[in-house]
């Protein structure tokens, strides 16, 4: 049983996407990459070109087999580009290591801690988001808390992990309809399946097979031109 299933929300109409509208005020879908697990050797020349292909909203930091002191020695370098390229550099499950990175913010999956606990740490500027897979019960608990954005998936097969829920697009315009902040999807998008989860409303697209699979700079400006055209 998924979370929607218990959702005390009830079941959500799945014809609400056909339904939506995106509100000029949330601006244009972005792209926000999550990088691969091993980002050692060249990747940071990867990252280079990717965020030179086109538009690139964020970068997550996702490692998780480092140590803390290791997964700053792999940050830097990918930092120091995002900052050049003003690109958000969030980090991943960890909001120690956001904070002596001095990150723009953390992902915080539903055991990784609490928004509130992030903001104490990270201050009022940091960005905090967090893992609602298929639950707008999560989700709306995570906007209580203060996160500044709710990540909704995974949405089609991946390969990244494993999947357990799977959302409808649905829940992206509910979400987008009732709530200021945004939402981000995640979970198997490519070029290809994307523009479906951008007509229902998705603030952010999070990718990161579909990018460092294959052409990383070939990937981002397709997405780019899915994104154009949304």
């Amino acid at each position: 049983m998924t979370d929607q299933d218990e959702d005390i929300l009830g079941p959500l109409d799945p014809g609400f996407a056909a339904r939506f509208e995106r509100d000029d005020r949330r601006g244009p879908c972005q792209l926000y990459l999550i990088s691969p697990l091993d980002v050692s050797g060249g990747f940071a020349d990867r990252l280079a070109r990717a965020l030179d292909a086109g538009p690139v909203a964020a970068f997550q930091f996702r490692v998780k087999d480092a140590n803390q002191h290791e997964a700053a020695k792999l940050a830097e370098p990918l930092q120091r580009l995002c900052a050049d390229a003003q690109v958000a550099f969030i980090v991943n499950d960890s909001i120690a290591l956001a904070k002596r990175l001095g990150a723009d913010g953390v992902h915080l999956g539903q055991g990784d801690g609490d928004p509130r606990e992030a903001r104490d740490v990270l201050g009022p500027a940091a960005q905090i988001g967090v893992t609602c897979h298929d639950s707008r019960h999560l989700a709306m608990e995570a906007g209580e808390a203060g996160a500044d954005y709710a990540a909704f998936g995974a949405f089609y097969p991946t390969v990244t992990k494993a999947t357990q829920h799977t959302p409808d697009p649905s829940i992206l315009s509910w979400w987008g309809a009732l709530f200021e902040i945004p939402c981000v999807a995640i979970g198997g998008i490519t070029p290809a399946n994307a523009a479906p989860l951008v007509a229902a409303g998705a603030d952010f697209l999070a990718v990161s097979h579909a990018v460092w699979g294959d052409d990383e700079a070939a990937a981002v400006r397709a997405f780019a031109d899915v994104l154009k055209t949304g």
